[in-house]
């Protein structure tokens, strides 16, 4: 039932879109015939930098679930010491390394590489073309996106994140069925920002994904969707315990999942001490949220563990806000058809 009505709430938000896009015309023109008709002194307007955030109906989102599983990335901006992680069975070895200079790419900089799945798998879903390993988007769309403000210092900041991600090193056995280190790679092979000249308008970043990275994300069923209120997640931790959630417990209603603090340890990759982790954990737990999901705290044999579960009221909240969208979008709407009759 739920479904349908999202479906129904869906589908009368697109149909608002097209209307609106059709009285923006509307509004241009008349707004351009004023403006003919009037000579203005010429002001000068300041630039506003304005936050702008893609709705979930706007943007299908995906990350990779070999990197939700394993400690690839690291949870601190700066951390310079090497990730070294072998899993409980001994067939999934890691290492993750930094170029000197640079540090090691974190959970933050991987924003990046959803935004570029995402595209991937919109290819993927559309046609039966073989996606590209080099992806070329707008600078715009992809700090829209993030939740990031469009300015300069945040351009800086997504090549800082570039660099990063191509100077990180990696190391696996993780698909190797020999268990033998083979190569080592980065996350990706090139990047290149590009502005035309005299038109900072047009400004595009060109990213090509290592071959082991692109043969992963193009693997059936190796991409799991993400809320775009994931990006909103400002603790590492949050970020590493909420993709956790979603890679283990998935996205039915009142799926469980359940960790030991000491499993969730070292799937992180986390370079602090074992007791610091632990506080901070429980602390998040028990008096904070992660998107779509419920975290609780239990005793297990003496352990502590934490239980991941489902929770419908993200899926209720979302679409009261697509309600109360369509509401203010079809009050728009009325208030410039009235204006219209109002003028003739």
């Amino acid at each position: 039932m739920r479904n349908y009505i999202s479906s129904i709430l869906e589908f009368f938000a697109e149909k608002i879109k097209r209307k609106e896009s059709k009285l923006d015309v509307i509004k241009k023109t008349e707004k351009d015939n004023k403006t003919s008709l009037q000579i203005k002194k010429p002001q000068k307007i300041k630039e506003k930098k304005e936050i702008e955030v893609l709705s979930p109906h706007e943007r299908s989102l995906r990350d990779f679930t070999e990197m939700m599983e394993n400690p690839f990335l690291a949870l601190s901006k700066k951390r310079k010491n090497p990730i070294i992680y072998e899993s409980p069975d001994g067939t999934r070895k890691i290492k993750v390394t930094r170029h000197t200079g640079h540090f090691l790419a974190s959970i933050y900089d991987w924003d990046i590489i959803i935004f570029v799945e995402s595209k991937i798998q919109k290819i993927l879903n559309e046609s039966s073309d073989i996606p590209p390993r080099t992806i070329i988007f707008p600078v715009h769309e992809l700090l829209k996106t993030l939740h990031k403000q469009n300015g300069k210092k945040e351009e800086n900041d997504i090549k800082k994140s570039l660099a990063r991600l191509k100077l990180t090193g990696i190391e696996t056995t993780v698909r190797n069925k020999d268990n033998k280190y083979e190569a080592g790679f980065g996350f990706i092979d090139n990047w290149k920002y590009v502005e035309r000249k005299n038109n900072r308008e047009v400004r595009q970043i060109q990213v090509t994904l290592s071959q082991w990275l692109y043969d992963g994300i193009c693997s059936r069923g190796a991409l799991l969707k993400v809320p775009p209120s994931y990006f909103g997640i400002a603790s590492a931790l949050k970020r590493f315990l909420y993709r956790t959630a979603r890679k283990h417990v998935g996205n039915c209603e009142g799926n469980k999942g359940s960790f030991f603090i000491e499993t969730l340890y070292d799937k992180s990759g986390s370079e602090g001490n074992f007791r610091l982790f632990k506080s901070q954990i429980k602390k998040i737990v028990i008096k904070s949220k992660i998107p779509e999901y419920e975290m609780k705290l239990i005793e297990e044999n003496g352990k502590e563990k934490v239980i991941f579960i489902k929770s419908n009221v993200h899926e209720l909240n979302r679409l009261a806000d697509l309600v109360e969208e369509c509401k203010k979008k079809q009050q728009n709407i009325n208030n410039f058809n009235n204006l219209i009759k109002i003028n003739e």
